[in-house]
């Protein structure tokens, strides 16, 4: 079913939540990658596989992404936090609060500083996350020194071009994800593919070793970075299914 729902500027966020059958045992939002939508192959097949474990999941365009309001060039990691923020207490208002976090690449970054600020969540999923969002900047390194030099450029992410602010670029260089893990008293699972060629499994490394028990790592084998292979999109979405049970009854 659609779910819409403004965030904290009043910009209209497009979602789409995925209803188990019969009552759910739990909510949880899912967190898709960078420039990506609710409707990429990874977001779908996971939210509609933990509906069969009893999970309701909502999914959701990021300001200026997909379907959703407002303009992507003034948009940065911090402002990716503050929609999962709005996501949550949209959630909470109209059904209970999520207990389970679900982050893809970019995405997963933005769970991870958003679950210590969220004390009802009882578990958190990082799926081929960096632990360090600048490292994001790989991906648009040729214009990176235009974006410092005149304020914005345009660039091209996965066949498409957007325009990057200078906001962006200062905005990731001082966040910083690992530091509140010790503290973050939730339950971590951190999956990731030994062969990703856009985040690295050093990554995946750095966030288990950052966090405190409880906490699992599960290798994606052989999957893309973007689980584009409708099957590893599904086997994912299986073993969180799984995982969860314990920390969300």
């Amino acid at each position: 079913m659609e779910f819409n729902f403004p965030n904290r500027d009043g910009v209209e966020l497009k979602g789409k939540l995925e209803n188990s059958t019969g009552n759910p045992k739990a909510y949880a939002i899912f967190a898709h990658c960078f420039t990506c939508s609710k409707d990429i192959i990874a977001a779908s097949a996971i939210s509609k596989s933990l509906t069969s474990k009893g999970i309701s999941v909502l999914r959701f365009d990021f300001t200026g992404l997909g379907n959703s309001d407002g303009d992507f060039s003034n948009t940065n990691f911090s402002s990716n936090v503050e929609d999962l923020l709005s996501a949550y207490n949209e959630i909470e208002n109209r059904f209970e609060a999520p207990k389970l976090l679900i982050g893809h690449s970019f995405g997963g970054a933005a769970v991870l500083k958003a679950a210590g600020m969220l004390k009802t969540a009882k578990a958190v999923v990082t799926i081929a996350a960096p632990s360090d969002v600048k490292h994001i900047q790989h991906m648009f390194k040729d214009e990176l020194d235009n974006i410092n030099k005149t304020g914005q450029a345009k660039v091209v992410l996965a066949g498409r071009e957007f325009t990057l602010k200078k906001q962006f670029i200062d905005d990731i260089n001082e966040a910083d994800i690992l530091v509140n893990l010790k503290e973050l008293r939730k339950a971590l699972l951190v999956m990731h593919s030994p062969l990703d060629s856009t985040v690295s499994i050093d990554h995946a490394a750095k966030i288990f070793s950052a966090a405190h028990h409880p906490k699992s790592f599960i290798s994606l084998d052989k999957a893309d970075h973007l689980l584009m292979k409708k099957s590893d999109a599904e086997y994912v979405g299986n073993v969180i299914g799984a995982w969860a049970q314990r920390y969300i009854s």
